[in-house]
């Protein structure tokens, strides 16, 4: 029996064994860790990110472009806060770039400084295996 009239035949059919009805909103997620992106403008806009660091689950990614603009001063408190925060929760903490700083806590740790490159493989040894 070809698609169409199986599905002609069990339009009428609630007990169709062919349609089976999914709820999207029931699915629940087995990711614990969750990595969290917070714009800093003021001083205050550092709590959520420090409550963020606290519950233990989150890579925090802060933008500090804004505040950096507007005042260095108060910019050095956020980072001082956030880094003792990070301490007191043995986590990791490092700028990535001019306007970026990332946080994580104990399970991650950030890989700091140059990263080797992978060594290259010749060219005979990918054929091998075919790819």
């Amino acid at each position: 029996m070809n698609f169409f009239k199986k599905l002609k035949k069990s339009e009428g059919e609630a007990d169709s064994p062919d349609f089976i009805q999914i709820d999207s909103g029931s699915e629940k997620s087995d990711s614990k860790v969750q990595v969290k992106t917070f714009v800093l403008k003021t001083y205050e806009d550092i709590n959520p990110i420090l409550n963020a660091l606290r519950e233990g689950y989150s890579i925090v990614v802060i933008d500090i472009k804004s505040l950096k603009a507007k005042d260095v001063i108060e910019l050095k408190r956020v980072v001082s806060k956030v880094k003792k925060t990070v301490e007191a929760i043995e986590g990791s903490i490092a700028g990535f770039g001019d306007n970026c700083i990332i946080a994580t806590p104990s399970f991650a740790k950030i890989q700091k400084g140059v990263v080797e490159e992978a060594p290259m493989v010749p060219r005979d040894e990918i054929e091998k295996f075919g790819y």
